[in-house]
C-alpha cells in the first residue's frame, strides 16, 4: 500500500489491484473526468465513501464490473434503470445492494448517511438526471 497512514474513504480512495496491492488515491478533482475519459487507469476495484446528503444528480454506469454499495450510516434508495423499467431498492445502514454491471444507477437519500462504494470504476459513465 502506498500510504500506510488512516485516510478518510471520503477523501482517498482504495484502488484493491488484481495482483493483491492496494494503492491509496488522493481524491481531486481531476479523478473522475479522468478516468472518464480513459486519462487515468484502474487495476481493480475502486473502494471509497461519501457523505449522502442530497440526492445524486447524475446516472452513472460501470461497464468493467459490478458495484457493491453498503449503507453505514442512514438510509438511500438505489434506483436502477433496468430493460422492464426503474427499480427502487432500499437500503438502511448496515444494508448493502448489488448493482449490476453496466446498469444505469443512482442514489436518492431517504436519511443522510455514510455510504462506502467498491466498484469495477474503469470506463464509468455519467449522464444527467433530465435526460431521459
Amino acid at each position: 500500500m502506498s500510504s500506510p497512514e488512516a485516510d478518510s474513504l471520503t477523501s482517498t480512495y482504495l484502488e484493491l489491484r488484481d495482483d493483491g496491492s492496494v494503492e491509496a488515491i488522493p481524491l481531486t478533482p481531476e479523478f473522475w473526468p479522468d478516468l472518464m475519459a480513459g486519462k487515468r487507469r484502474l487495476d481493480g476495484r475502486l473502494v471509497m465513501a461519501f457523505e449522502a446528503t442530497e440526492n445524486m444528480t447524475h446516472w452513472e454506469k460501470h461497464p468493467a464490473g459490478d458495484e457493491v454499495l453498503l449503507v453505514l450510516s442512514g438510509a438511500v434508495r438505489l434506483l436502477l434503470q433496468e430493460p422492464a423499467g426503474e427499480r427502487e431498492i432500499a437500503v438502511a445502514a448496515g444494508q448493502a445492494a448489488i448493482v449490476p454491471r453496466g446498469c444505469w444507477h443512482r442514489i436518492a437519500v431517504r436519511e443522510p448517511g455514510q455510504v462506502v462504494l467498491m466498484t469495477a470504476g474503469e470506463g464509468t459513465e455519467h449522464k444527467p438526471v433530465d435526460s431521459e
